[in-house]
């Protein structure tokens, strides 16, 4: 009597065993679960209805990362196409017109970090101008460049002008002052359209 109550016993361990097991709780509590859902591949409406969110810069920039894109040949030309539309200016005793950019140095550039755009550059110019000034009852034809130092953006309001006459042998220095001082003029529209370039700059 005693022999069969024990193997009674170690028969029913295993299945106390196996009920109390992770798999066999696993497996009973999932047994009566909703089904996962099968996969579906999506179509056209579907993407439609869920844009990827835009980033900016390069196609193989997708993530938004650090991106420098050099806009150097755009920057140049666009600067020496506002300048050389700059009015003649006329003044109590002559009158003058900025006629070509003769030097453009530096670099604009646009920078893409963390799917933020900013737009930067820094340059220097030199523009050709020729005028005419009564002298001593005389109109005399004078020439020379616009000087403008190294600028960047943001910096337009403390923009500078330094006047450079090509030939000023038979002026005095009265003559010469009042050339510059007339010339220097020509800061507010040089100012004028170099906002208008970094605007069209920051739009890119």
């Amino acid at each position: 009597m005693e022999e069969t109550a024990t193997a009674a016993a170690a028969a029913a361990e295993p299945a106390a065993e196996k009920a109390t097991s992770y798999r066999y709780w696993v497996r009973e509590a999932t047994g009566d679960a909703a089904p996962l859902p099968a996969p579906r591949k999506l179509d056209a409406a579907d993407l439609a209805a869920n844009p990827a969110p835009a980033t900016l810069g390069s196609v193989w920039n997708q993530a938004g990362t650090w991106e420098e894109k050099n806009l150097n040949s755009w920057a140049n030309s666009r600067i020496k196409d506002l300048l050389g539309s700059l009015d003649p200016l006329e003044f109590s005793t002559g009158k003058a017109s900025v006629y070509e950019v003769s030097r453009c140095s530096g670099d604009a550039f646009l920078v893409t970090v963390r799917n933020k755009k900013r737009v930067s550059y820094t340059y220097e110019l030199s523009l050709k101008f020729k005028g005419e000034w009564l002298i001593e009852e005389e109109n005399k034809k004078v020439k020379g460049h616009l000087e403008i130092p190294e600028f960047s953006f943001g910096e337009l309001e403390d923009l500078e002008v330094n006047v450079r006459l090509s030939d000023d042998k038979d002026l005095s220095s009265d003559i010469k002052a009042q050339i510059c001082k007339d010339m220097k003029s020509f800061l507010a529209p040089i100012q004028d359209k170099l906002c208008e370039f970094e605007k069209e700059l920051k739009e890119r």
